[in-house]
C-alpha cells in the first residue's frame, strides 16, 4: 500500500492515505481522549516508544495494524485486559470511533497510533518486545498489476518477526484466497517463523472463536467468500 507523502525509503508501506469527516461524536472523542490514549507516529521522538510508561503496567505488547472503524478491536482489547493493546491506523474518523467504542466498553488497555505501521515497526519498535501482531483484512488489492502494493510482503514480514519476543504471533486474516495464499507462501519462507499450524489442511489456522465477526467477513460471506486465518509465530 502506497502513501506519496512517505519518503521512499522502503519498497512497501502500511496504508494509502485516506480523507473523511468526523462525527460530532468522533471529533469529541479526539478533543478529550486522544491526549492520553493517542500519539501520532510522525510526531514521536527518535527512539522506541517506552509502552510500560504510557500504559501505566508492564504487560504483553499487542499491536494491531489498521484498526478500521474500532467495532473489532474495542471487543479485543476489552477481552484480553492482561495485555497492552496498541491499535496503529491512519483513517481520522476510524480513530475517532474506535475511542468511542472503548468508552462505551470501558476498556482501559487501549492505545493508539495515528499512522504508518511501517515507520512505528521500523524507527519506535524494539526488536523482541512484541508479544502478537494482528493484520485483519488488509487492503487486499486485487486487480493483478497492484498485488506489488499488498503491504504483506517478505520485507514486511521479516520486519514483523525481528519486532517478535520468542514464541510472539502474527495473526492474519483475509476473505481474499489469493492474498490469503501469498500470505501462507511469503510468511512460510521467512525463516525466523513457523507456521503453528501447518499440520492443518492447507496450513489454514482454524478461525478463533475469540475473533469477532467483521463486516468484510459478514460481506464476503454473502458474496461466497471463504475467510482465511494465517497464525505464524516467532522461533
Amino acid at each position: 500500500m502506497e502513501n506519496e507523502d512517505q519518503p521512499r525509503l522502503r519498497s512497501v508501506v502500511s496504508y494509502v492515505k485516506r480523507g473523511g469527516r468526523m462525527t460530532v461524536g468522533q471529533q469529541r472523542a479526539w478533543e478529550e481522549h486522544w491526549p492520553r490514549l493517542g500519539r501520532t507516529v510522525s510526531e514521536l521522538p527518535s527512539g522506541p516508544v517506552d509502552f510500560t510508561a504510557w500504559f501505566g503496567r508492564e504487560a504483553p505488547v499487542m499491536l494491531e495494524i489498521g484498526s478500521g472503524m474500532g467495532e473489532t478491536t474495542s471487543q479485543l482489547a476489552a477481552a484480553a485486559p492482561e495485555l497492552n493493546y496498541v491499535a496503529v491506523e491512519v483513517y481520522d474518523p476510524g480513530l475517532g470511533q474506535l475511542m468511542l467504542r472503548a468508552e462505551k466498553l470501558g476498556v482501559t488497555n487501549l492505545r493508539l497510533m495515528h499512522g504508518d505501521a511501517v515507520v512505528l515497526l521500523t524507527s519506535h519498535v524494539s526488536p523482541g518486545t512484541l508479544s502478537g501482531v494482528r493484520l485483519f483484512f488488509p487492503d487486499p488489492w486485487p486487480k493483478k498489476r497492484h498485488h506489488k502494493r499488498r503491504i504483506v510482503q517478505p520485507e514486511f514480514v521479516a520486519l514483523i518477526a525481528s519486532r517478535l519476543a520468542p514464541g510472539g504471533t502474527f495473526h492474519m486474516a483475509t476473505d481474499w484466497e489469493h492474498y490469503a495464499e501469498q500470505m501462507l507462501e511469503v510468511c512460510s519462507a521467512e525463516p525466523a517463523l513457523r507456521n503453528r499450524y501447518a499440520d492443518e489442511p492447507g496450513g489454514w489456522a482454524p478461525r478463533p472463536e475469540w475473533r469477532p465477526v467483521t463486516k468484510f467477513e459478514q460481506r464476503a460471506d454473502r458474496e461466497g467468500r471463504v475467510s482465511h486465518d494465517l497464525i505464524f509465530e516467532k522461533r
